[in-house]
């Protein structure tokens, strides 16, 4: 009995070392998974961490070029700020060239530039042939606005100017659609030119003119004989050297001038206190409303409006002292080859340092004027302007209203646009021009005779 349980023990062990193998099997079978995992998971943190490393390396190579670019750019600013130092330090030195043999000029020049070189040359060397003598009375400025490199590089080449430049980024916005970017940008290089001159190069007058004229021989003595006129009467607003209807027919006496209710342009003088108080008010025109609109689409326009003259007026000469031969610019030739190429330039070297011109004082002229347009022929009638054909002596014809005054002067074949309720040329309402001889057309409104003074015939 005993033999045959110690049998069947024994018999039990062989299954159970034969599942302690199998077991032993399983278990190497999932240690060496285990171990494949293991090790495919540290070659991939040695991926990553490599990955890593190259990503660090990466980043401080760039932050190496940021210091290095920081550092350069530093040296840039530092080269650029002493080249501004530079150039002011040799404006200042040219300007007191330019102005060393007087205490104050009589006014500073500047020629208005863009982009018309060819244009600018022959400007240049007109006003030359009679500014070298009175350089130091009429120092010679020439602004460009932008940056076109013809305009520069052909101011910089006289060395009987200063050259100043005027670069604005400030992109435009026009009121309306279809508006000339052209005269927002001529307005803000007027605002930006005369501030220079007159606030930082402290000129007590200027004298604007633009890159497509040429001057008469008297011109500069001209605005210096009006320059104390235009200091001792606060009711003259600019000295201008244009007429509007100055063309050849239309003029004779070289000595004569005139006072305006309107403002001409294309060549003039203003005061710094004039200036003191138009340039706050260019400032605010960038806003762009309704009541502001004109001030900054057409600078001379925007001097045309009552609420800046106030009442004051113009000095402006029979015959023009300047001669505008600009076919092409930012008026795209507007009037040229009916008003502006048939101008007469004045060509008589006038003395106007011995002439008396207190007959121009807001005193004196009313009555002066008044004189002559009294002394006048009136004519009447629908054909007034046949009859002054054939009448001799001076005439004068009265116009209802605007569209009266434009037939009327189409006829005679003189400017017929008014600005602001004012006609070119007119002081109190009347246009006065001559008529192909010395005589005189004297064209005056409903009120002109009334505010002379002169009782109507």
């Amino acid at each position: 009995m005993r033999m045959k349980l110690g049998w069947d023990f024994r018999f039990l062990l062989l299954p159970a070392a034969l599942v302690f193998i199998y077991i032993q099997m399983r278990l190497f079978a999932t240690q060496s998974q285990y171990a494949d995992r293991l090790a495919s998971a540290v070659e991939s943190e040695n991926h990553c961490s490599s990955q890593l490393r190259l990503l660090i390396d990466q980043i401080s190579a760039q932050q190496g070029r940021i210091l290095a670019l920081e550092e350069e750019t530093k040296i840039r600013n530092e080269e650029c700020s002493q080249l501004r130092s530079r150039l002011q330090s040799l404006e200042r030195n040219a300007i007191q060239k330019l102005v060393e043999n007087v205490q104050t000029p009589v006014a500073a020049v500047v020629i208005m530039a863009c982009n018309r070189a060819d244009y600018l040359e022959r400007t240049i060397n007109s006003i030359l042939k009679y500014q070298s003598s009175v350089a130091s009375k009429f120092p010679l400025f020439v602004s460009q606005d932008g940056s076109h490199p013809g305009v520069k590089s052909k101011a910089m080449s006289y060395d009987k100017l200063m050259y100043i430049q005027h670069l604005d980024s400030e992109p435009v916005q026009t009121e309306r659609p279809g508006e000339l970017i052209a005269y927002y940008k001529i307005a803000r290089h007027y605002k930006w030119a005369l501030d220079k001159l007159f606030y930082k190069h402290n000129f007590n007058r200027i004298i604007i003119l633009e890159d497509d004229m040429e001057i008469a021989p008297d011109f500069f003595d001209y605005f210096e004989a009006a320059a104390s006129l235009l200091d001792r009467d606060n009711s003259i607003m600019a000295v201008s050297s244009w007429n509007d209807n100055g063309q050849k027919q239309f003029v004779h006496d070289p000595y004569a001038l005139y006072r305006s209710d309107f403002f001409p342009g294309l060549g003039w003088m203003l005061t710094k206190s004039i200036w003191d108080e138009l340039s706050p008010k260019l400032i605010s025109c960038y806003a762009l409303n309704n009541f502001l609109y004109k001030i900054i689409t057409y600078w001379d326009d925007w001097l045309r409006l009552k609420e800046n003259h106030k009442g004051r007026q113009f000095i402006r000469p029979e015959v023009c002292r300047t001669y505008n031969f600009g076919e092409h610019g930012s008026s795209l030739g507007q009037f040229f080859k009916q008003y502006l190429e048939p101008i007469k330039l004045n060509d008589i070297q006038v003395d106007w340092q011995s002439m008396n011109l207190s007959y121009l004082t807001k005193d004196e002229y009313p009555g002066h004027f008044a004189e002559m347009v009294k002394m006048a022929k009136p004519i009447h009638g629908k054909d007034a302007v046949l009859k002054a054909y054939n009448t001799g002596g001076d005439v004068r014809i009265q116009y209802k209203d605007q569209p009266d005054f434009e037939r009327i002067a189409g006829q005679f074949g003189i400017f017929r646009e008014w600005k602001d309720g004012i006609p070119r040329t007119a002081y109190k309402g009347v246009v006065v021009f001559r008529h192909q001889t010395s005589r005189r057309i004297f064209l005056f409104g409903p009120e002109s005779l009334k505010q002379l003074g002169i009782a109507d015939a």
